[in-house]
């Protein structure tokens, strides 16, 4: 059965951006390939993934800055869905939908995409939260880096239960997979 997951990295005062969008502060910090809760491992069970447009559009901003647009190489060779109320820079070739739609409808296509895969919300916090507001997030899988910025893009903007799974040290970070608690229906 596959899993939603939302796997990301914050600071140790809950933003997974700056003010600006920067994920300067997340690329200064080290990170063992092979330690706990790692990328490589994580993403070799996802079969579809989600993101915001601000997620989509950094990646468009830091992948492809000087390049030409049919120069453009997606850097993920699963489906993905990004969640947008505005035309964006399409990726040539990639297994990329824009949509509007009603996260429910379109999570029914992530998990028939992904294929028994799992399914990976990227960002941003407030996208998982809409998960999460649908009953459709089942992991917070979060590295916490030692600095604070006081203010940006928030981990999570609204209140969610969770249980600890998991807790490791991967380099200058504290890893740990949460399982969302789901209230009494």
């Amino acid at each position: 059965m596959s899993l939603t997951q939302y796997y990301t990295a914050t600071t140790l005062d809950g933003f997974i951006a700056d003010p600006d969008n920067s994920l300067d502060w997340l690329f200064t910090r080290k990170r063992e390939p092979d330690g706990p809760l790692n990328y490589d491992a994580f993403i070799a069970d996802i079969g579809a993934m989600a993101m915001g447009s601000t997620t989509y559009e950094w990646i468009l901003d830091h992948e492809f800055a000087d390049k030409d647009p049919a120069e453009w190489k997606w850097p993920y060779d699963i489906s993905c869905w990004v969640f947008t109320h505005r035309e964006l820079p399409v990726v040539p070739a990639a297994a990329i939908e824009f949509t509007s739609a009603d996260i429910g409808a379109v999570h029914r296509e992530m998990v028939d995409a992904a294929g028994g895969r799992n399914v990976w919300i990227v960002g941003g916090g407030d996208l998982a939260g809409q998960f999460a507001d649908a009953g459709l997030l089942d992991e917070v899988i979060v590295s916490v880096a030692p600095v604070t910025l006081g203010a940006g893009a928030p981990l999570l903007p609204r209140r969610i239960e969770l249980r600890l799974d998991e807790l490791g040290r991967n380099g200058d970070f504290v890893s740990a997979r949460f399982s969302v608690v789901r209230g009494p229906s």
